[in-house]
């Protein structure tokens, strides 16, 4: 088949990257002296080409005139129709996607789908774009000769088994806060979490201004012994990283001017990489201004030439002193030390703030992104940033992907989009205004069945207490409102149909809730 894409100037190279190869259909390139995509109009492709009658192929020296096109794909940024076109050119014409590098995509499946006028066609391949996503995630990190390759360029590291750096996506460090609280049963719960969460490593949190040694020693190696992912020790106890050091520490957090001297030789002498702060916190130190940190963190660096290090310039709360400040200080650093590591501890930011944390970790994740950040710092130590380093793993891939296909983190396959919707699911809509309407009334008044039921979330489930005779008698349990409904239907344990509509309603909200990580508590709302 011969297809002409139709594309605007910004947009040119990332299509003839993408389809330099490609062989499945002749393709041909007109592009428009427009630069955003979003302002061509059906008027205007028709125009241009009627006067350049004759088509040059993408990736040969084919030529052909227009009459001789089997399909026209226009950008899916165009706001209008593409019904037009084919109507003046008799050449069926169809919108393509949104983001130009998923034009690979749509001409993939062009023998499964049928392309729409007036729809992108990236509201036609979201699955496509997810398996896509997922692909270039897994096969990087399946490629072992190109991560040997690319390991020997300065700007990328090994920690234990992760690969790091420029070249790959930003990985998450979760840190165990408070880690000498927690007995060994609960460590080892909260590092499976954060595996499972999706962390590459585990950083265990150490309590500033205390002197726990042989504590640091026992958590480390415990971590150690029982997974096989980078363990970090976060301390500026010089005690404490050493012995941290001793147990088999991948990554030490943290270096400053004030210990440096006490845990430089040994960190050389265990061969792993430290981040470096450009603070003093034996004299309570804290450069303010961008160009202080960066000097300072320059500075530290030199001090530490023997060793590894990776850069944490300190990102600020908001308001606490600057988060700008700070952001501006790790441009300024970038730009100075183009190859360096650089480091961001994203909770400084998102635990000090009253958001849903899933929308502030995406945004930080670009700005990180943009900055060549390497590794993206966390806890999960309120409510309201339970889950976030699921949120950051999802924030990373989204990043890597968007550098990747050199476009906006838009309808690429994966989002972080929970409490609203990404797009407007199509729905035919069933008329109504014919119809009596009947305002409802909540009144009706409780009245006794087999058995009550207590609904709460326990264990990462839903759990419904069943209460016969004021004594509780079973636990029926599961991660769905369906599974519990119908086992309770199963072993017919409900008879009423208020109560059965009541208990439904009451399901599905706990069900809500554990998906959300938000609290459940019956009868109340949850939001």
């Amino acid at each position: 088949m011969k297809i002409l894409i139709i594309t605007g100037l910004l947009a040119e190279n990332i299509i003839r990257k993408n389809l330099s190869c490609y062989d499945k259909h002749e393709l041909y390139l007109k592009v428009m002296p427009m630069p955003i995509a979003a302002f061509i109009t059906p008027k205007l492709i028709v125009y241009h080409l009627k006067q350049q009658n004759i088509l040059k192929s993408i990736n040969s020296n084919k030529t052909t005139p227009i009459d001789n096109i089997d399909m026209i794909i226009t950008p899916g940024l165009m706001q209008q129709s593409s019904a037009e076109i084919q109507k003046q050119l008799n050449i069926p014409s169809y919108k393509g996607p949104t983001n130009a590098a998923d034009i690979t995509l749509t001409l993939d499946i062009l023998d499964n789908i049928t392309l729409s006028t007036s729809k992108p066609a990236n509201i036609l391949i979201r699955n496509k774009q997810y398996e896509n996503a997922m692909d270039i995630i897994n096969n990087y990190s399946a490629d072992k000769e190109k991560i040997e390759k690319l390991l020997e360029k300065d700007s990328n590291i090994l920690i234990n088994n992760c690969p790091l750096g420029l070249d790959f996506p930003m990985r998450v460090l979760g840190e165990i806060a408070n880690a000498p609280t927690l007995t060994e049963k609960k460590l080892l719960e909260k590092a499976q979490y954060y595996i499972d969460s999706g962390a590459d490593m585990i950083d265990i949190g150490m309590h500033a201004g205390e002197n726990n040694p042989q504590m640091a020693y026992d958590m480390v190696k415990l971590i150690k012994d029982n997974y096989d992912i980078p363990v970090s020790i976060d301390t500026l106890n010089s005690n404490e990283i050493n012995m941290g050091l001793e147990a088999g520490a991948d990554l030490i957090l943290s270096v400053d001017h004030g210990n440096y001297e006490k845990v430089i030789d040994n960190i050389e002498d265990h061969g792993v990489s430290a981040v470096i702060l450009p603070t003093d916190y034996s004299r309570n130190y804290i450069p303010q201004t961008p160009i202080e940190r960066v000097k300072s963190l320059e500075k530290i660096d030199k001090l530490c030439s023997n060793i590894t290090t990776i850069a944490d310039v300190l990102l600020d709360p908001i308001n606490s002193p600057s988060l700008t400040d700070s952001i501006v200080a790790c441009s300024l650093f970038r730009k100075r030390n183009p190859t360096k590591l650089l480091f961001f501890g994203v909770g400084n930011v998102s635990e000090l703030l009253d958001a849903d944390s899933n929308g502030v970790h995406a945004l930080l994740g670009g700005i990180a992104m943009e900055l060549g950040v390497s590794i993206l710092f966390t806890p999960e130590a309120s409510l309201k940033t339970k889950g976030s380093i699921k949120e950051l793993k999802t924030t990373s891939n989204m990043m890597f992907i968007s550098k990747q296909k050199e476009t906006i983190p838009k309808n690429i396959g994966i989002n972080l989009v929970s409490l609203k919707d990404a797009y407007r699911k199509d729905d035919a809509s069933i008329e109504t205004c014919n119809l009596p309407h009947i305002d409802a009334v909540a009144d009706g008044k409780f009245t006794q069945d087999k058995g009550s039921f207590k609904i709460i979330l326990e264990d990462n489930l839903i759990k419904a207490i069943l209460y016969q005779n004021y004594e509780k008698t079973a636990v029926i349990q599961a991660k769905t409102a369906r599974a519990i409904y119908e086992e309770i239907l199963r072993r017919d344990l409900i008879s009423r149909l208020e109560h059965a509509a009541y208990l439904g309603m009451e399901l599905e909200k706990a069900e809500i809730a554990l998906k959300l990580n938000k609290q459940y508590i019956q009868d109340f709302p949850i939001f």
